[in-house]
C-alpha cells in the first residue's frame, strides 16, 4: 500500500444534496467495557471476530484515499476504543497524513489517564468524554459498571498532560439525569471542558427510547436560562452537529439537538467500521463492504472509484426520516430487536457511534 502524499488539499466528493465529504469517524473495535443503557441495554454480545477487524495498516491506507476525496476530519471511536492494544501508534500513523487538519477520539474515560500521555505524545489532538451523570449510584445504575472515579481521573488528566479542546458528551434524558444540567456545566468549567448536551436518540429496537425521555434543546435552554439567566447563541459557521451558546459569565456549552432538529441537510459525516464497512450514516441499515477489496488486492484507482460512486450518489437523512416516522407511528424505530440481535453490524457499539 502506497501511502504518499501531497499537501495539496483536494476539493471534497459531494452528495446528491451537495454535502462534502470532510469527516471520517473510524471505529476501531466493536467492544466496550460498559454497558450503558441507551448502547449496549443487553450484558451479552455476538463480538465481531477479531481477524476481520481492519488492521491498523488498512485502517491509514483507506483514511489515505478518503483524504484524497476530501476528508479532512477523522475521530477514531468505538465500541470504547482504547480497548484496541497500542491505539497510540494508530494515532502516530494518521498524523502523519498532512492532509488531516484534525485528530480526535471519543472515549468513555475508564481507561484514559492509563493511555493518556501516549496518545498525546502520537499527536492526538483532542478528546471527548462520555460523561452522562456526576453521580457514583447513578452511573453504575446506566452503564453497570462501578467506575465513575477512574472517568473522573481520565478527565483530570487531559488537561494535566495538555490537551486543549475538552468535550464532555451527555445525553440528557427526563427522569434520569435532567437535575445535573447544571453540575455538569459547573463541572466542565473545573476541568476546562466544554459540555455538549445530545437528545437522547433512537438508534434502533434495543434501547428502549421513548420520545417522553427526550429532554429537548428548548427544554435545555429554558432549564439553563432560568440558573443562569440570558444565553446567547455563539456565531459560528460550522457543520459540526452542536449548536454552541454561551452564558453571562463567557462559559460555552453545546446541544446536539439530533431528534427534535435533525442536522441531516449539513451532514458531512461518514463511519468506518471496525471491520471496514462504509456507513453514509448512523441510521443506514447497510453500508460499502471495503475491507474485502483491500484484502482481495484491488487496485487503489478501484477503490477511489467505489468511494466517489458510493457518496456520490448518497441520498441519506436518517435523522430527518426517523423523525417523520415518529411523527406519524409515534416510535421511530428503524430496526426491529431480533434484527438487531441477529447483525452485529445494526447495533450501536459496532457502528462508531
Amino acid at each position: 500500500m502506497n501511502t504518499s502524499q501531497s499537501k495539496v488539499l483536494p476539493e471534497p466528493a459531494k452528495d446528491l444534496f451537495g454535502r462534502p465529504l470532510r469527516s471520517l469517524r473510524v471505529s476501531v473495535t466493536d467492544r466496550c467495557n460498559l454497558r450503558c443503557q441507551y448502547c449496549m441495554p443487553e450484558e451479552e454480545y455476538v463480538w465481531l471476530p477479531r481477524e476481520t477487524l481492519l488492521t491498523f495498516k488498512e485502517i491509514v491506507f483507506l483514511t489515505e484515499l478518503f483524504s484524497e476525496q476530501g476528508v479532512d476530519r477523522v475521530r477514531i471511536t468505538g465500541g470504547e476504543p482504547l480497548l484496541r492494544k497500542d491505539l497510540s501508534s494508530l494515532i502516530g500513523m494518521l498524523q502523519k497524513n498532512t492532509r488531516i487538519k484534525d485528530i480526535a477520539m471519543t472515549t468513555n474515560g475508564v481507561l484514559l489517564a492509563e493511555h493518556a500521555q501516549n496518545l498525546f505524545d502520537a499527536g492526538l489532538h483532542r478528546i471527548t468524554v462520555s460523561l452522562d451523570t456526576l453521580k457514583p449510584e447513578r452511573f453504575k445504575a446506566l452503564t453497570r459498571r462501578d467506575t465513575l472515579a477512574q472517568v473522573f481521573e481520565g478527565i483530570e488528566s487531559v488537561g494535566r498532560i495538555g490537551f486543549s479542546g475538552l468535550k464532555l458528551d451527555t445525553v440528557a434524558m427526563k427522569g434520569y439525569n435532567d437535575d445535573e444540567l447544571i453540575p455538569l456545566i459547573e463541572y466542565g468549567k473545573r476541568v476546562n471542558g466544554e459540555v455538549r448536551f445530545i437528545e437522547y436518540m433512537d438508534v434502533g429496537g434495543a434501547n428502549d427510547w421513548s420520545a417522553d425521555k427526550v429532554l429537548s434543546r428548548k427544554e435545555i435552554l429554558a432549564m439553563l436560562t432560568k440558573h443562569y439567566g440570558p444565553i446567547e447563541p455563539v456565531a459560528e459557521i460550522s457543520s459540526a452537529p452542536a449548536q454552541r451558546f454561551r452564558l453571562p459569565d463567557g462559559a460555552t456549552f453545546g446541544i446536539i439537538p439530533s431528534t427534535t432538529m435533525p442536522f441531516c441537510s449539513t451532514c458531512d459525516r461518514s463511519r468506518l467500521t471496525a471491520d471496514g464497512m462504509w456507513l453514509l450514516c448512523l441510521y443506514a441499515k447497510s453500508g460499502l463492504d471495503l475491507r474485502k477489496p483491500i484484502r482481495d488486492r484491488r487496485s487503489r484507482e478501484d477503490l477511489v472509484s467505489m468511494i466517489q460512486s458510493v457518496w456520490e450518489t448518497r441520498r441519506d437523512r436518517g435523522a430527518e426520516e426517523r423523525k417523520e416516522l415518529e411523527t406519524s407511528t409515534g416510535r421511530g424505530q428503524f430496526i426491529d430487536i431480533d434484527r438487531l440481535r441477529q447483525d452485529p453490524h445494526l447495533e450501536m457499539h459496532a457502528r462508531g457511534g
